[in-house]
């Protein structure tokens, strides 16, 4: 239960994305990358320092490695790509498969089991996030079919990457500190290659650049690990879905969203689906915790 809410934890912080991008000014997105990872891995590296010997978890087989910079990395490049070459509205929706892409492909790992109610909830999810991100309609033109295979792309990179995550289970979560540096540096290769320098101006742009490595492209990947490693999986990908639906509450609450009743009624399938989904964790812990010890 602990380890769950720790990956919960993340989906709270991504749920700050939307705002903090939108508060950062222009920056470009591949730059706006290496600077948050940089961020994020000067983290890791301070808490490595603090610890004993922290830094031998480094030392990791290059399979893992190749997992971990093609997760973050892969995502972010392929959702970025995607966004340069299709309307933000249908590649971002295409992109957000990867909570049900999570949950189907969690019946193939060992000790897993797919119920019925897991299913019924990431689709009660998906319904409730296709109610916030299409607003008015959706339009999908086999002129930007590159960006929509790249958005898919995106959504299946990072199914993988939290699939196979869980299935190195003992790998320690310190080596996403060594993911994100990585990250952090191919970034700034094709920032280099793709974009023109744009800096944050003012004191709140840059804030709101820190915010950005220290939460939602930060300390959320280092919760994301931990859950998906030692936290019931399939709820975390049913509850994948309430970070669009809380980013666009905090977007209203802030003033620069509406509220109307497509988000009440993706308030109560998104919430919905997720109590679904943690039926099994909700309301019979004692007999979830002793699985997990098994």
């Amino acid at each position: 239960m602990q380890a769950t809410l720790i990956g919960f934890s993340a989906i709270l912080m991504w749920s700050l994305l939307a705002l903090l991008t939108a508060s950062s000014g222009k920056v470009p997105p591949f730059q706006l990358a290496a600077m948050c990872f940089s961020i994020a891995a000067t983290i890791g590296l301070i808490a490595l320092a603090a610890k004993p010997a922290g830094f031998r978890n480094l030392r990791q087989p290059l399979r893992i490695w190749c997992l971990g910079v093609g997760g973050l990395f892969g995502y972010h490049f392929f959702y970025f790509t995607a966004l340069r070459n299709a309307p933000a509205v249908e590649a971002s929706l295409i992109g957000y498969l990867w909570p049900l892409l999570i949950v189907v492909g969690s019946a193939f790992l060992p000790g897993e089991r797919l119920g019925w109610h897991h299913i019924t909830g990431v689709l009660a999810g998906l319904a409730g996030t296709v109610l916030i991100v299409s607003k008015n309609s959706l339009s999908f033109d086999d002129s930007f079919a590159f960006g929509y295979g790249a958005a898919l792309l995106s959504a299946f990179i990072w199914a993988a990457y939290s699939l196979l995550s869980r299935r190195f289970g003992t790998v320690p979560t310190d080596i996403v500190t060594g993911f994100c540096a990585i990250t952090a540096i191919f970034s700034l290769i094709c920032h280099l290659a793709l974009e023109q320098t744009v800096w944050p101006q003012g004191t709140g742009q840059w804030l709101a650049v820190a915010g950005l490595g220290l939460l939602p492209v930060g300390g959320a990947f280092y919760a994301w690990d931990f859950g998906v490693k030692h936290g019931d999986i399939r709820v975390l990908g049913t509850a994948s879905y309430a970070a669009p639906l809380l980013s666009t509450l905090i977007l209203v609450a802030s003033g620069v969203g509406q509220a109307d009743w497509r988000v009440a009624l993706a308030c109560v399938l998104i919430t919905g689906g997720a109590v679904v989904a943690a039926k099994d964790l909700l309301f019979a812990p004692a007999h979830r915790e002793e699985q997990v010890e098994k």
